[in-house]
């Protein structure tokens, strides 16, 4: 009713009897696939909460990563990632909250760190190939090509993803969600925002691949080492502890990466300009 009382400030916009039918019909057109696919969601959510086929799911997936957070997290993801591919944020989240969520609250992540986790990753979905939903839809309201427009999106967010692994993996990594460590402080949340902004500035120079200048293969490698160092060093950590080569100080290390890099560029001289044709 207020919808309506506000419409009539404008002549233009007021529902008058005639708009007012066509909006609602065209509105419950409109709900209709959602409606759909929120009721399929639901039945499965019912299924696998009531035949404890959820804790079986979590079971399963913990089993394969043996215990591992970090591999647990790369599953989950994987699983949010496909399922979001074919349905809509919602739907995928409802779905995935009652799959995957559990595999990690059971590793000891909070739960409402686990259930962003999950709907996060609902979300980059949208961006992600082959399907990409949003892309597709930008391309069809600009007249821009569907696969380039996908591609250019996926190396915008790409850093992104990222994100997540830093407030499940990492003890102070809540701090992202605004939420103070477990026995830290308000400067634990500025320090890891902090830290992770950084981190994702220079994955963007590695993506990119240009920063003063464009990139080389050697600068585009320490970017992207210094971002990852940055934003997850805990990834960086778990690969070398396969070979049994521990990491110290990642900070110091993700800053050296990046100054080089950046030192690198600096110091080579920038390409000649082109001279006006005559």
């Amino acid at each position: 009713m207020l919808a309506i009382a506000v419409s009539f400030l404008r002549s233009d916009t007021a529902l008058v009897p005639p708009k007012l039918v066509r909006a609602l019909a065209e509105g419950t057109t409109g709900v209709l696939s959602i409606a759909a696919t929120c009721a399929t969601a639901g039945i499965i959510v019912g299924v696998t909460t009531l035949t404890g086929l959820a804790q079986r799911f979590a079971d399963i997936i913990i089993g394969y990563a043996q215990g591992n957070l970090v591999l647990t997290a790369l599953f989950s993801a994987a699983i949010v990632w496909i399922i979001g591919l074919a349905v809509p944020v919602t739907a995928s989240y409802i779905m995935c909250a009652v799959i995957a969520a559990p595999a990690l609250i059971k590793l000891g992540v909070p739960d409402f760190a686990a259930h962003m986790f999950i709907f996060y990753y609902a979300v980059l979905s949208e961006v992600s190939p082959p399907t990409a939903l949003s892309p597709f839809a930008a391309a069809a309201i600009t007249g821009g090509s569907p696969y380039k427009t996908t591609l250019q999106a996926w190396k915008y967010t790409m850093p992104a993803f990222l994100v997540p692994f830093v407030f499940v993996c990492d003890p102070l990594g809540i701090g992202l969600l605004l939420k103070v460590p477990p026995g830290g402080s308000w400067v634990d949340i500025v320090s890891v925002t902090l830290e992770t902004l950084a981190g994702i500035a220079v994955l963007g120079f590695a993506f990119q691949g240009r920063f003063l200048r464009k990139s080389k293969a050697v600068e585009t490698a320490f970017f992207l080492l210094a971002g990852m160092l940055l934003v997850f060093p805990e990834l960086i950590s778990a690969v070398l502890g396969l070979f049994g080569i521990g990491l110290v100080f990642p900070h110091f290390l993700a800053c050296a990466f990046a100054a080089a890099a950046t030192l690198m560029q600096w110091m080579r001289p920038a390409p000649a300009e082109q001279g006006s044709r005559p």
